[in-house]
């Protein structure tokens, strides 16, 4: 069953309510909302906090009018979460989530924290303390070798997809209420994302899925910055320990770079340092 959650305020919820009752199959108050209203193919609940969830078969039909409007994108307190190393041969791959505040908003905005790829990685490495000081925030890396272990079951949307679920999970095993407003980078529409979570004990459905949402949520921003920063930090000791410089991104230099590597250390070293499914792998066979 495939899930959109939103954040309206009151206002916009008792329109809604006005619209959609007449075509309600059901209509019930369960405790802490202001009412969940069943229709042939879609459950709508509305929270008393400001969050309205879409429970349905298929909710392709509403992906288009998944855009940030300017009350959601400055509701506060929301938690956002971002990956990075998923286009990068080397390096692994990184999921930060975290949870901003609306005292702290002010300050973290002063700092100029945007989508992390439009950030040096100075500037990157610069904000990430101050977001980890400020914002409850979990962090989960995925080495190379396990990787290349994980992938050959599942593939990189499954992965992103595990990952991001977990750092959710990883806030509130921390002691912290996750927000109404909890936005995921969107990657994959989000019946696939939670096709992909099928098989998992705890799934944290109540979550908004937006593309280029780093760009229009403070706290995705904020969890692109820490996710860079650890993949940053990542690379700096691969390369301390093999004394080696390596290539970011997957072009044509990262291929010389990979058969540099390949040359001083051998094939199976490549594992523990690159995603060996990228078809940077078979061009560097012939070169």
């Amino acid at each position: 069953m495939a899930t959109i959650t939103k954040t309206m305020t009151k206002q916009q919820i008792d329109d809604l309510r006005r619209r959609i009752e007449p075509l309600a199959k059901s209509v019930e108050q369960p405790a802490y909302t202001y009412f969940q209203i069943k229709l042939t193919d879609m459950t709508i609940t509305a929270y008393q906090s400001g969050k309205v969830v879409y429970q349905g078969k298929d909710l392709s039909f509403m992906e288009n009018d998944e855009k940030p409007s300017a009350s959601s994108a400055s509701s506060f307190p929301q938690a956002g979460s971002d990956e990075v190393g998923t286009g990068d041969y080397f390096g692994p791959v990184v999921v930060s989530a975290c949870i901003v505040y609306e005292k702290d908003a002010a300050e973290l905005k002063s700092l100029g924290i945007d989508d992390s790829k439009k950030m040096t990685d100075e500037k990157i490495r610069e904000c990430a303390p101050i977001v980890k000081k400020l914002c409850p925030h979990t962090i989960l890396v995925v080495s190379n070798e396990k990787y290349n272990r994980v992938h050959e079951r599942f593939n990189m949307n499954g992965i992103k997809a595990v990952l991001h679920n977990q750092a959710y999970l990883n806030l509130i095993r921390k002691g912290y209420e996750l927000p109404a407003l909890c936005v995921v980078d969107q990657f994959a529409r989000p019946a696939t994302y939670y096709a992909h979570l099928k098989n998992e004990k705890e799934v944290v459905r109540t979550l908004t899925f937006q593309t280029k949402a780093e760009s229009a949520y403070l706290a995705v921003a904020c969890a692109s910055v820490l996710a860079r920063s650890t993949f940053l930090e990542y690379f700096d000791k691969m390369e301390e320990k093999y004394d080696f410089h390596f290539e970011k991104g997957a072009s044509g230099k990262v291929d010389a770079c990979a058969a540099r590597f390949v040359d001083k250390f051998g094939w199976q070293e490549l594992g523990k340092v690159a995603k060996l499914h990228f078809k940077n792998t078979e061009k560097i066979r012939d070169l």
